[in-house]
């Protein structure tokens, strides 16, 4: 299948927030908070030439959002946030292309590991990375992923 890979830019904010399925305040965030002086993240879109429009006519058909991250044990690290790919356009080597290009970002600066989660639920993307070579820390690292959000965000925040 003909496709690029190339970095994301302001105006992809809007297929993104079309392929996140999300409302139109969370494009304004991810124009803020990808595309600022001090970016919160960074991303990579894969678009198919005209021909291969889908029938909406869409050429931003998948993206990778990501962010450099540091561990303690094991130093600089990348972080894939989203990988996303329309379902028409699965199983043409396009998660695979967005999956390596994260990775070549990563190791350019010097990272030593690509860190994600997957869903539960989500065989298919889970086998998917386990056929990428990644391997599900979960058991074996005995993390829990953990967040505070909201009301209790704001209690943790007091002194």
């Amino acid at each position: 299948m003909d496709f690029s890979i190339r970095a994301a830019n302001v105006e992809d904010c809007k297929d993104i927030a079309r392929m996140i399925v999300v409302s139109r305040h969370v494009r304004t965030y991810l124009e803020q908070d990808g595309f600022s002086k001090n970016p919160f993240f960074h991303g990579i879109i894969a678009e198919v030439p005209e021909q291969l429009r889908t029938k909406d006519g869409h050429t931003k058909v998948g993206y990778a959002l990501y962010f450099y991250s540091y561990s303690s044990w094991a130093g600089r690290a990348i972080y894939m946030e989203d990988l996303y790919v329309m379902p028409e356009f699965r199983g043409k080597g396009i998660g695979k292309a967005l999956m390596s290009k994260v990775a070549q970002l990563g190791l350019a600066a010097g990272c030593n590991q690509l860190n994600f989660t997957v869903l539960d639920w989500n065989k298919s993307s889970r086998d998917f990375y386990m056929s990428q070579g990644c391997c599900d820390v979960t058991t074996s690292m005995g993390y829990h992923c953990m967040r505070c959000e909201g009301e209790a965000l704001q209690h943790l925040a007091q002194p």
